[in-house]
């Protein structure tokens, strides 16, 4: 009797998954370019546009616009698939570079960082819905492993080019190279947007099935989640919790400020706070805010990484130069650290040995122990009272933490989704964090802008304190984040 050969497993290389991995992770790599370059120049472009005090918008513009972008994207790709989506997200991604790099003041240039935001809530969505279109569940960890991974070269050349750009020919032209590079990006990325169906094929009604890309609904692997709020209402709550933000981040800035700036400043905060409240409650799933347990305990827990990592990150090449007194090159060697160890982790958190013999809860715990122990590194370097190497390497060990616990938390939704609701729940993972990270800029742009003159280590060790605190929150909810199960 004949025998039937032997299943081989699905692999990235493999011909009819290999367009896709190209395409996205080109994607990736460019994105990584992009927040690497401009998180080194930063500084640079806020002492040279004469605007240290927008240093707090400037950081949180992007995430305004993410807060729109990531909600618009979640219901576009339900209804339409992911290759609108990201097309939408270059078309973005290409101005903001330009108005960027082309602003004549400091307030344009925060302009073309809302336009980046917009492009990068875009992109994170459709690439993330693309994963569970165009690839079997076994490959989903491996796929953002590699997009981790995808942040290597960047991490590794895009801070020293960056700052080496910046220095021997001007902080505008970093921004002009992302516009080359996104043209031969496209074109690789074509083959797979084409290919994607433009539909989901599921059903939300939360039955027992498989999709034909493999994707297993709740009934399998998980409960049924509650469903978010209508996509319409859903889009208009976005839109006042971006103007939310974007009164809490121009109010932050102006409220230090004398004269009539500062009382409107502090008018902007309140109305911020006003929106920003009852339209979290509308946009993120049912349960977020009290971290009830499956996927809204994971999209708070995607916040408060966020929150923790994201700040501390943005803050770090700016305290490196206002305490340390380096120079741009010099500064972007902590975001060389973020991405590389980033990567580390999520490669071993991508181990098929560390996928089949932990639990989500177990692979969370792990990541957010030790971002909370390494995020105490920075806290020690902005006082001066440890060596640079040594609070760069416990900086080193928080970037492990994290790339363990973020591809943990974006494989662990797409479970506990059904396929027609994978957008939508994507996209609050990712706007979760996006919000912490706004909130928490405007309240540290608020301190800067008030101590610009005298930007000590003591003003950088208070709110990278906050952030500690933030991924010491994220350890207590990871087992509830992990799913009642767990």
């Amino acid at each position: 009797m004949a025998t039937a050969p032997p299943e081989t497993r699905p692999s990235l290389l493999a011909r009819e998954h290999l367009p896709f991995a190209t395409g996205a992770v080109a994607l990736v790599t460019l994105g990584a370019f992009e927040n690497r370059a401009v998180s080194t120049v930063l500084p640079t472009v806020a002492r040279d546009l004469d605007g240290l005090w927008l240093f707090g918008a400037a950081s949180a513009a992007p995430l305004v616009t993410f807060v729109v972008a990531t909600t618009v994207a979640g219901l576009w790709s339900d209804r339409r698939g992911p290759r609108p989506v990201l097309l939408a997200g270059m078309a973005s991604f290409v101005a903001g570079q330009l108005l960027s790099g082309l602003a004549p003041t400091m307030t344009l240039f925060v302009g073309g960082r809302l336009l980046g935001g917009l492009a990068e809530g875009l992109f994170d969505v459709g690439l993330t819905v693309l994963v569970a279109r165009a690839l079997p569940a076994s490959l989903r960890p491996k796929v953002f492993a590699t997009f981790a991974a995808a942040w290597v070269l960047p991490s590794l050349l895009g801070p020293s080019i960056a700052g080496l750009v910046a220095e021997q020919v001007g902080w505008r032209a970093v921004f002009l190279i992302g516009v080359v590079l996104l043209g031969p990006v496209a074109a690789l990325l074509r083959p797979a947007m084409s290919s994607a169906p433009a539909r989901s094929g599921g059903s939300s009604s939360g039955s027992s099935s498989v999709a034909s890309t493999g994707v297993a609904t709740p009934a399998a692997d998980g409960p049924s989640q509650p469903e978010g709020p209508v996509p319409s209402r859903a889009a208009g709550w976005a839109v006042v919790a971006a103007t939310g933000l974007a009164a809490l981040t121009a109010g932050g800035s102006l409220l230090p400020r004398g004269g009539l700036e500062g009382p409107v400043g502090g008018l902007l905060v309140l109305v911020g706070i006003a929106a920003l409240v009852p339209s979290l409650r509308a946009i993120l799933p049912a349960g977020t805010l009290t971290g009830a347990p499956g996927i809204p305990a994971l999209t708070a827990a995607r916040g408060l990484l966020g929150a923790a990592f994201g700040t501390t990150g943005g803050l770090l090449p700016l305290m490196l130069t206002e305490v340390h007194h380096a120079g741009p090159a010099a500064a972007g060697v902590s975001l060389t650290i973020t991405g590389l160890f980033w990567a580390l982790g999520s490669q071993v958190q991508g181990l098929r040995v560390v996928q089949d013999r932990t639990s989500v809860a177990t692979r969370l715990r792990i990541g957010f122990g030790l971002l909370t122990l390494g995020m105490l590194g920075p806290v020690a370097l902005s006082l001066e009272v440890v060596p640079m190497w040594l609070g760069l390497a416990a900086w080193a060990v928080a970037g492990i933490g994290t790339g363990i616990s973020s591809p943990a938390i974006s494989n662990h939704v797409l479970t506990l989704s059904t396929e027609a609701d994978q957008g939508r729940n994507s996209a609050a993972s990712f706007l979760a964090p996006s919000v912490t990270q706004a909130v928490a800029f405007a309240a540290s742009g608020a301190v800067i802008a008030w101590r610009a003159d005298q930007l000590g280590g003591g003003v950088f060790a208070v709110i990278m304190a906050g952030s500690v605190a933030a991924a010491a929150a994220g350890l207590a909810l990871a087992r509830r984040a992990a799913g009642p199960a767990a």
